[in-house]
């Protein structure tokens, strides 16, 4: 079993950090520091316990603001020196986010300084948010002067720290009613050489598209004009959503827009009879009925059983591909009932379809039983 998130902040990383903190300023009550800290500790969750050690920063750091800062910084480890594979020890900087996130705001400038220093080591986009909130003009200036600083983990906060839906943060309302802003940060980060970036913008339009469509399709035609390897990819996961739900702009942007002219043969879905915690896998083949290639764009579409006995649609990507006059293509996916963080399963009559293009092809209906098992019947 997997280790419990919050175990990644627990009292070792509070006295390594005191220690850390102490070589930085002698004068830092470290043994004050990791009893008040850790009190209670065990029974919080892992938010939870970084506002535990950040408002135990503030009462053992100098009150000004901008000599705590000097002294987080001096205290701070080695910059990662990677853009994945980090490991969750990253998390031990989660109080210090925090700490600037809630205790910096009257000290802006210290406050910035002590985030770029911050987001080279862990993440600071939840702390800048703060900031966007209560100075939206100094923060934008010196966001522009990051989309060109030599790290590449600076250049992802502008990105990420922007998106007017971070998941697990409040969301930047201004953004939501007026993305302009942000999309001038975007264009500054759209031919960004590091995958790493180009996700966090593709992922910040990918949030301005659901309360502004046509701008994001727009904004994605206009980068499309001069298209590199790189902008391609951005508009292609930018577009995710608008496709999910089968705009035709969208669609018609990754060339797809087109009807396509295809039929479905011999659907598979195993096992026959589902239970709760299972995973299904299905098969079919799709054919082209047309005279002429086709690009699709191929996702299945499930319909889960909702506690109301209802049911609520999820697309999941499939496929993109080319599809020569009347060839076929063999097609696989899965279908988990394994229980999930953001989603929870229920017995009931589920439906699977596929979606091409847009259009959508119903292929079988499903049961699932939570104790015995269920049974799969074709379309």
């Amino acid at each position: 079993m997997a280790e419990p998130l919050k175990n990644y902040l627990d009292r070792n990383v509070v006295r390594s950090l005191a220690r850390d903190l102490r070589r930085a300023h002698a004068t830092f009550s470290e043994r004050a520091f990791v009893r008040e800290s850790s009190e209670g500790l065990d029974e919080l969750e892992l938010t939870a316990r970084g506002w535990r050690i950040a408002d135990a920063l503030r009462r053992h750091l100098p009150a000004p603001f901008s000599e705590a800062a000097a002294i987080v910084r001096a205290a701070l480890g080695p910059e990662l020196d990677r853009t994945d594979a980090f490991g969750m020890a990253i998390f031990r900087y989660l109080p210090y986010v925090f700490f600037v996130q809630k205790y910096g705001l009257d000290a802006v400038e210290p406050a910035l300084e002590l985030q770029y220093e911050l987001t080279k080591r862990f993440s600071a986009e939840s702390s800048i948010r703060a900031f966007l909130v209560r100075y939206p003009d100094r923060t934008l200036r010196q966001l522009q002067r990051w989309t060109k600083d030599p790290n590449v983990h600076v250049r992802r906060l502008v990105s990420e720290g922007t998106r007017p839906r971070l998941p697990w943060a409040p969301r930047l309302r201004a953004f939501q009613a007026d993305p302009a802003p942000v999309l001038g940060l975007l264009e500054r980060l759209r031919d960004d050489p590091e995958r790493y970036v180009q996700r966090s913008v593709a992922n910040n339009l990918n949030d301005i598209s659901k309360d502004h469509p046509d701008l994001a399709i727009a904004t994605c035609a206009r980068w499309l004009e001069r298209p590199t390897s790189g902008r391609r990819w951005i508009v292609s996961h930018a577009l995710r959503s608008l496709v999910k739900q089968g705009h035709r702009g969208a669609l018609a942007l990754l060339g797809a827009g087109h009807t396509p002219e295809v039929k479905i043969e011999r659907v598979r879905l195993t096992p026959r009879r589902a239970r709760l915690g299972d995973t299904l896998k299905f098969e079919l083949r799709l054919a082209s009925t047309g005279a002429a290639a086709q690009s699709l764009v191929v996702d299945y579409r499930v319909h889960f059983v909702k506690s109301d006995r209802k049911t609520s649609p999820k697309v999941f990507k499939l496929k993109k591909l080319e599809l020569a006059p009347h060839a076929s293509v063999e097609l696989r996916g899965r279908v988990s009932l394994a229980p999930m963080t953001t989603r929870r399963h229920y017995p009931g009559r589920h439906a699977l379809d596929l979606v091409v293009n847009g259009v959508v092809h119903p292929l079988v209906t499903f049961s699932v039983a939570g104790a015995g098992r269920g049974r799969a019947r074709a379309q």
